[in-house]
């Protein structure tokens, strides 16, 4: 099973991905008592998020968002697939993998825009909207949990590790 890796994963599709683990990071740290660094992570996020959307419909072929969400029935197809231990192996994102991006893209803008309306002057101090940053802050860590366990997952069961493949960006060819 040794052999020439391939690349899959572009620099830039890397640096948003670790940018992004950094970012949501730093801004979970900072939740409490930060204030500006807080703010500023929070937004720096949502640039990494402003960046990586445009890449989706314009970077090489496996940042392509049509390169990895599928459609529903197809996701659902490869889910029976995967429970029944006979999934196939995907050079980028599987079925499932796709949509985990999406959820996080979105959840990140979600929580970003929330926090955002938040220092805003019509929404200062409002009690509705910073129990709605941190319901989608919650949410947005149950989606991390979930992707992580994805990874592991996978990567146990396909032999690859795919946290390194999102550092250097290679994997190895289909069998």
């Amino acid at each position: 099973m040794a052999g020439p890796l391939i690349r899959i994963w572009d620099p830039l599709v890397r640096i948003c991905h670790w940018s992004l683990v950094t970012t949501v990071t730093l801004a979970w740290l900072t939740r409490e008592g930060w204030g500006l660094w807080h703010e500023w992570l929070g937004y720096a996020a949502l640039a990494v998020v402003a960046v990586r959307i445009p890449w989706g419909f314009l970077g090489p072929a496996y940042a392509r968002f049509t390169s990895f969400v599928s459609p529903p029935g197809d996701t659902l197809d490869y889910a029976k697939r995967l429970i029944a231990g006979n999934e196939e192996r995907h050079l980028g994102h599987n079925p499932l993998g796709g949509w985990m991006i999406v959820a996080v893209l979105t959840n990140v803008v979600l929580v970003g825009l929330s926090g955002w309306l938040f220092t805003t002057d019509r929404y200062w101090g409002v009690e509705w909207v910073e129990e709605l940053h941190e319901a989608l802050a919650n949410s947005l860590l149950a989606l991390i949990a979930v992707h992580l366990a994805g990874v592991i997952f996978t990567s146990v069961r396909q032999r690859e590790n795919l946290a390194a493949a999102m550092v250097h960006g290679r994997k190895r060819p289909l069998d």
